[in-house]
């Protein structure tokens, strides 16, 4: 998708906000003992108080509001009655669309009151690698520049990117043109960033993992990653402009 006017920019602010309230209120209820239904089940409140739906419902009758992945999983974990625990490695993944508009973002936490300091370190390169990736996008600029951003930190600070998880065009669809962006350094990779392209920067942050493969026979959804190894997962919807990005994701 590419924005073409202030009042669609608008439109798409008001759903990357309720995409942030909600994962914002996810994170925040956070404590051992509850399910990651429970959790789930805030995450839908929130949409639904706000008028929006969730996206990969609505897209591809996934079973939950939201995506929670623990500790193994990478990535679009099913909420139910696993129950979440002192110290588990948490990724929160919302996604909705409102008015005909879809965003998307992420983020991964720690449960308190579990503490351990490699994990709060991956947590905290986690967000950095998003960012490197974000301040390299610029209208004009190359789609390549992104992997090439986040692959620069990862291998300064010694982590690995999973490689078959990228970031992807957002807009009128949970999945939209320009279709996959490497969040990896890619050499194939030659498309340019149009002014007012709207897509994701998430890259999966790892200590060891390459790539991400189903969990099991039986579970369709959640992906762990190979070789096994902490992950995590920091997303923003931006919309490239000249002068760099727009996140559209941020609860205020």
């Amino acid at each position: 998708m590419t924005i073409t006017s202030e009042e669609e920019l608008e439109r798409l602010k008001v759903i990357g906000r309720i995409c942030a309230i909600a994962r914002d209120t996810m994170a925040g209820a956070l404590e051992p003992g509850m399910t990651t239904k429970e959790l789930d089940d805030i995450g839908r409140k929130v949409l639904d108080d706000h008028g929006a739906r969730s996206a990969p419902e609505v897209t591809y009758q996934f079973p939950g509001a939201t995506c929670i992945s623990v500790n193994e999983e990478v990535a679009h974990g099913i909420p139910g009655s696993r129950v979440i625990k002192a110290g588990d490695l948490i990724n929160i993944d919302v996604s909705a669309e409102k008015d005909g508009l879809f965003a998307d973002t992420g983020a991964s936490y720690i449960v308190p009151p579990g503490s351990v300091r490699r994990l709060e370190k991956l947590c905290s390169d986690g967000k950095k690698a998003m960012w490197a990736g974000i301040r390299a996008v610029r209208a004009g600029g190359r789609i390549a520049d992104i992997g090439d951003a986040i692959g620069k930190f990862a291998g300064t600070n010694g982590y690995t990117l999973i490689r078959n998880l990228a970031s992807h065009g957002i807009g009128h669809g949970l999945h939209d043109e320009p279709g996959e962006i490497p969040t990896w350094p890619d050499r194939s990779e030659r498309r340019r960033i149009v002014d007012g392209l709207v897509f994701t920067v998430e890259p999966f942050l790892s200590m060891g993992g390459q790539m991400a493969e189903e969990k099991s026979m039986d579970d369709p959804w959640t992906l762990v990653s190979v070789p096994s190894a902490p992950c995590v997962q920091y997303e923003h919807t931006i919309v490239a402009t000249r002068r760099g990005a727009v996140v559209v994701t941020l609860a205020a």
